[in-house]
C-alpha cells in the first residue's frame, strides 16, 4: 500500500480557512476571483464533467496543488470516472512535453543568437 502524499479532503478544509482569513483582510481578493470564476461561459455548451476535467488539466500543467484539491472533488461531483481523469491528464502530460520540445527549439535559437 503506498502512502499519499497529501491528504486532499484535509488540505481542501485548510484552502478553504485560510482563503476565509484573506478574505477577512482583503475581501475584494476573493470577490475578484469569484467575479473572473463566474466570467467563464456559463455551462451550455460544455457539460459540467467536461469543464471539470478541463480544470484538472490545467491545473497539472500550472502544478496548482488547491486546484487539484477543489476540481478533483468538483469532477467526482460531476459524476467523472477515473478513465475519464486519466484521458484528461493524459492530455495535460502531452502538452507538457510538447511545450518543452517547443521550448528547447527557443534554447537553441537564443543559443545560436548569441555572438561568439
Amino acid at each position: 500500500m503506498s502512502e499519499k502524499m497529501l491528504d486532499w479532503d484535509a488540505y481542501r478544509k485548510q484552502l478553504n480557512k485560510t482563503l476565509g482569513g484573506i478574505a477577512s483582510v482583503s475581501p475584494d481578493i476573493l470577490k475578484g476571483n469569484e467575479i473572473l470564476s463566474n466570467a467563464a461561459p456559463k455551462p451550455g455548451t460544455l457539460d459540467a464533467k467536461t469543464r471539470e476535467l478541463i480544470a484538472l488539466a490545467v491545473a497539472v500543467t500550472t502544478r496548482c496543488d488547491g486546484c487539484i484539491a477543489y476540481h478533483t472533488a468538483a469532477a467526482r461531483k460531476a459524476r467523472a470516472t477515473k478513465e475519464e481523469l486519466v484521458e484528461a491528464l493524459g492530455v495535460a502530460i502531452t502538452l507538457n512535453e510538447g511545450a518543452a520540445l517547443i521550448y528547447s527549439a527557443r534554447a537553441v535559437d537564443a543559443f545560436d543568437s548569441v555572438a561568439e
